[in-house]
């Protein structure tokens, strides 16, 4: 097998990153003009920069300073809320007043309505809510990757999409953003309870007894651990019912490595290395854990857990196939309701990034199967 390669491609106008505010067709347009490299930095201890020794860096994305400072290139651009009308999808960015969580949690959240709705004003459709990828550490819900993505799947799916913003690692290691996953189901909870005039405009859309959660990446692991939570507490949610989780190629690990870990071929313009993989766990865990952390490794506690249906997304060239697919194999196993994708052709995070020649067919086959299982 051939080694792992340890580069991470992903196209943005150079553009882009000079304004944050261009609107997403403009981005379309102009894509294709330059390409950044995002790659795991190995040769970091005794390194001294101006500001300081680099004790962590994945080059592109974020770099973390022995003093505590993290900074994180804004390379991949941040979009507004901003849908041309053809697309079908209304979206805008709502603040989430969590009574629950810290006061500088500063949650928010961006929310896809399908226009079907204003032209039928009684139409109500399912609710996902969605927690974004970036391996705990990087990332956003105005991320235009993720914008165009979630613009797709409100339209195509046809359902509410909410699509969570949180704090990250590694200045709030995990459970923090577990906590922002729950606090913000809590407050569409209570937006609910209350009959938010606020948040009538998509609130009056949703079918609360049809609630879904559903992440990609790292954000599957927020989904999945949000859900465990949720399944220990009866009624917590009501009027909310959760019925189902979609975990897109879920970012599990563990201390033993698995055959795809060790041997699957990356292509130079791969999301996820294994040592990139290792700097995020490195970042995100609790100091001193390992990645036999349950946070990390779930496997020794699936048989006891209340969960819903679950919907696992595989895609084939990613080095975490073999864990996902031994993640579902263990649910089924302990008798829990899965259906399981696995995507041909295609490595980690294709949907978002398109960094594969088959990454558009394959994301129109995940949207038809995360439309049927929202509906079944």
């Amino acid at each position: 097998m051939a080694v792992l390669s340890m580069s991470f491609h992903v196209r943005v106008p150079r553009t882009m990153i000079k304004d944050k505010t261009l609107n997403l067709e403009k981005q379309i347009q102009v894509n294709s003009m330059a390409t950044i490299s995002f790659r795991h930095n190995p040769q970091l201890n005794g390194t001294h920069q101006q500001k300081g020794v680099i004790t962590e860096e994945i080059e592109g994305l974020i770099r973390v300073h022995r003093d505590g400072r993290v900074e994180r290139p804004p390379l991949v651009p941040h979009v507004s809320s901003t849908v041309a009308p053809e697309r079908g999808v209304t979206a805008r960015d709502v603040v989430i007043n969590s009574r629950d969580g810290p006061r500088d949690a500063n949650l928010w959240a961006r929310v896809y309505l399908p226009l079907s709705c204003g032209h039928h004003g009684n139409k109500i459709l399912p609710l996902l809510v969605y927690f974004h990828g970036g391996g705990f550490c990087v990332g956003s819900a105005a991320w235009s990757c993720y914008h165009e993505f979630l613009t797709s799947l409100a339209a195509k799916a046809n359902c509410v999409v909410v699509s969570v913003d949180y704090r990250l690692a590694p200045e709030n290691r995990l459970p923090a953003a577990y906590d922002d996953g729950f606090n913000a189901l809590m407050w569409v909870k209570r937006e609910a309870l209350n009959g938010s005039s606020v948040q009538k405009w998509w609130l009056s859309h949703c079918n609360l007894s049809c609630l879904f959660l559903a992440g990609d990446s790292a954000r599957a692991n927020i989904a999945y651990n949000v859900a465990t939570r949720l399944g220990s507490s009866s009624n917590i949610l009501n009027p909310l019912s959760l019925k189902g989780v979609i975990l897109i190629q879920p970012f599990f690990g563990g201390e033993e490595r698995t055959i795809s870990e060790k041997h699957s071929y990356q292509v130079p313009n791969s999301a996820l290395t294994l040592p990139v993989s290792d700097t995020y766990w490195r970042l995100a865990l609790p100091l001193g854990a390992t990645r036999d952390h349950p946070y990390c490794n779930p496997l020794g506690k699936l048989r006891d857990l209340r969960l819903p249906s679950i919907m696992v997304c595989v895609s084939e060239m990613d080095i975490l196939k073999d864990r996902n697919l031994e993640f579902s194999n263990t649910l089924e196993k302990a008798g829990k309701r899965v259906e399981t994708f696995v995507y041909k052709g295609v490595g980690h995070a294709f949907q978002v990034l398109h960094n594969y020649q088959l990454s558009h067919s394959r994301t129109q086959e995940m949207i038809s199967h995360i439309r049927n299982f929202l509906n079944q």
